[in-house]
């Protein structure tokens, strides 16, 4: 059967559009992890068992110090308030590690004077607690001014296009149907399925122009390139106050380094 041929401008468009969702779509797989903070962070699992321990041990203790009012059986003290639950990102586990470390030397060290280590380990959680605050904020940056309006994009302006283009191939069946009918008809019924042929072609024409609009707005968008300006803007931010922080600790952990050195030959 004869199929109607769609304008070469709408069938380029159409390639084009194609492409371009999903290149959108293939970035958005990546950075979707930025909505999550635990994507970089490989220990989350056990932390998550000490913290449901906690958080049991919390809920146990609420609840008795409720239900046991009134009766013979010790109270239990109500608990303040439920334990804080740690940020589960590299940075943040970085900190406490290097807390709990540079704590258990400073412990057992002979004095402050030879406690070098557990003065390095205290300034290297100091400047990863900077990098770990700006994790967070890059995060949340990203997560506001690329992921949702990038996001938006593919949900809106994209789908309508897409939309649009449906009613085209509908609209092409319609007219390649009733130009099978106008073949087939007979002479009594030819001039109603000539009409029929000429107002499905005008439909066909103006779902046609209403798509290539359509798809021209999405291809002409400025958005997504100022949405991936903002991606690399939270990235650099990231990174530079990620350089700046380490790079104000380094020099005195070096200075303790060789000290330690020193003192060691």
């Amino acid at each position: 059967d004869e199929i109607t041929e769609l304008p070469q401008e709408y069938k380029d468009l159409e390639a084009r559009v194609d492409v371009l969702r999903a290149a959108d779509l293939s970035l958005l797989k990546i950075t979707k992890v930025y909505e999550y903070e635990t994507y970089d962070y490989p220990t989350q699992i056990q932390e998550s068992l000490s913290e449901i321990s906690s958080s049991i041990g919390y809920n146990i203790t609420s609840f008795a110090a409720t239900n046991l009012k009134g009766t013979n059986l010790p109270v239990p003290a109500p608990p303040t308030a439920p334990p804080a639950a740690p940020h589960k990102t590299l940075p943040h586990a970085v900190v406490r590690a290097a807390h709990t470390a540079a704590t258990a030397v400073s412990t057992t060290a002979p004095s402050a004077e030879t406690d070098r280590l557990g003065k390095a380990l205290g300034l290297y959680a100091q400047g990863w607690e900077r990098v770990a605050g700006a994790r967070l904020d890059q995060d949340t940056h990203i997560a506001d001014n690329f992921l949702y309006p990038w996001q938006t994009t593919l949900n809106t302006n994209i789908a309508v296009a897409l939309k649009a283009r449906q009613a085209v191939r509908l609209s092409r069946l319609e007219l390649d149907a009733a130009k099978q009918s106008f073949k087939n008809a007979n002479p009594v019924k030819q001039e109603q399925a000539r009409l029929e042929v000429e107002n499905a072609e005008d439909d066909l024409v103006q779902k046609t122009e209403v798509a290539i609009t359509l798809m021209k707005t999405v291809l002409e968008n400025p958005e997504p390139i100022k949405n991936l300006n903002e991606l690399i803007k939270a990235q650099l931010l990231y990174f530079s106050a990620a350089a700046e922080a380490l790079s104000s600790i380094q020099g005195e952990i070096e200075e303790l380094s060789v000290a330690a050195e020193g003192e060691y030959r």
